[in-house]
This record gives C-alpha cells, sequence and structure tokens, in this order.
C-alpha cells in the first residue's frame, strides 16, 4: 500500500495525515501526495481572496469550456441577484417596510451563494472535468431548483411579509407606490432576476443537449441499477 512502510497494517498509513501536513507547511506536498494517491486542489479564485479550486483552461476540454464559463456566469447572476435584493430590501426595510424581510433577505443570501456552488455548479464542473455521469446528475436536479428560485423570486408572490424579501414584480408594484426609491431599486432586481432565469434555461438546455449526445444518460442508469444492485447485496 502506498503510503505505509512495508509491515504496517494500513491503520497507521500516513494517507491521512498529508492534507494536514500540507496545511501546516502552507504548500503542497506534491511528491508525497502522488505517491500517496491523493490529488490537493490549490484554492485560486477570486484571485484576491482564493477561496475555490476554479481552473477551467487547464481542466476542462476545450469544446466544453464556453458552456461551462456560460454556467459559471449563471453563478456569479445568482452571487449578484441576491446581493441586490439584500441591497433592495435593506433600503425597503430603512424606509418603513419592516426588519422581518431583511432577516430573510440575509437567509437567502448566506444559503444560496454556498447552497449554488456546492449543489449544481461544483457537480457540472466536476462532470466536465472528469466525465462523471453521477454529477451530470446532480446538476440536472439541483439546477433545476435553482431556476425554480430564481421564477419564485422574480414573481415575489405574497407568501412571506407580502413577498417584499424578494425584488419581484409583484413587490416592485406594491412598494413602488409607497416608497419610489425602494421601487426602483425592487424593478432592477426583478430585471435581474429575470436575465438569471433566461441564461440559466439556456445552460440547462446546452447542457441536456450534451448530456444526451454523448450518451450519458444510459451510463447514468446503469450506475444507478449497479447502486440497487450492492444495496439489495
Amino acid at each position: 500500500m502506498l503510503g505505509c512502510p512495508k509491515g504496517v497494517t494500513p491503520k497507521y498509513s500516513l494517507k491521512r495525515l498529508v492534507p494536514r501536513l500540507s496545511e501546516l507547511l502552507g504548500t503542497e506536498s506534491s511528491p508525497f501526495c502522488s505517491a500517496a494517491g491523493i490529488v490537493l486542489e490549490e484554492k485560486n479564485w477570486p484571485p484576491f481572496c482564493p477561496i475555490i479550486h476554479h481552473d477551467i483552461a487547464n481542466e476542462v476540454p476545450f469544446h466544453l469550456q464556453k458552456l461551462l464559463y456560460t454556467a459559471f456566469s449563471t453563478f456569479l447572476g445568482i452571487v449578484l441577484c441576491l446581493t441586490w435584493n439584500v441591497i433592495a430590501v435593506t433600503t425597503a426595510w430603512i424606509q418603513g417596510a419592516g426588519v422581518k424581510i431583511w432577516f430573510l433577505a440575509i437567509i437567502y443570501f448566506i444559503a444560496g451563494v454556498p447552497g449554488a456552488y456546492a449543489l449544481w455548479y461544483r457537480p457540472l464542473y466536476c462532470a466536465f472535468r472528469k466525465d462523471s455521469a453521477i454529477n451530470f446528475g446532480w446538476f440536472f436536479m439541483f439546477y433545476m431548483v435553482h431556476i425554480g428560485f430564481c421564477i419564485v423570486a422574480a414573481v415575489a408572490p405574497p407568501i412571506f411579509f407580502k413577498g417584499k424579501s424578494f425584488t419581484g414584480i409583484l413587490s416592485a408594484i406594491d412598494v413602488v407606490s409607497s416608497h419610489p426609491l425602494s421601487g426602483i431599486f425592487y424593478f432592477i432586481g426583478f430585471g435581474l432576476f429575470c436575465l438569471e432565469v433566461v441564461v440559466s434555461i439556456w445552460v440547462l438546455q446546452q447542457v441536456y443537449m450534451y448530456f444526451r449526445g454523448s450518451g450519458k444518460a444510459g451510463q447514468v442508469r446503469r450506475e444507478a441499477a449497479r447502486g440497487a444492485v450492492k444495496e439489495t447485496m
């Protein structure tokens, strides 16, 4: 076993210590990691404060890069939408709309941004990079949830606090009559959510066309069947 001296059981392998060692040294232990079968991804984005690993140009096949860049733009788009949503709702709160809608807007942002990255963008990135059918499945499931969320936000139905925690069309019409400045902010937010929906639907369509054309649909069914057999055994 790699990372384990001859005669030593896997229980005492050094493989588990590699990530911690790399963290303490502040660098990648490349030779050691390669010997242990571990790939450490260097955080490189955003450049001014790296928090994630993101390298489409070097890790994704050339013919898929444009589509993945567009998908990444929808991730940045939902970040922008939720950020603007907080700004607009804050303006409405200052003008007397109530603090509860502000707390909801903060919750949407805190849950939505990391959720979007972990639940649908990262799976798509891994699907394109590693050609993984299962990751495609995760992407489709949660990306449709993402699109549904954006549609609800763009409409802002009067469900929670008259819908004013979202900068949708219904809340914008309601707010602009009493607070014109907040209403303008809400209408801008409505436009951002609409644009996000349109681009996201296009991305979903293009990824699905590639998914079907590359034969990944059959691979997903085979992997699901294989997993079901393992569960029964």
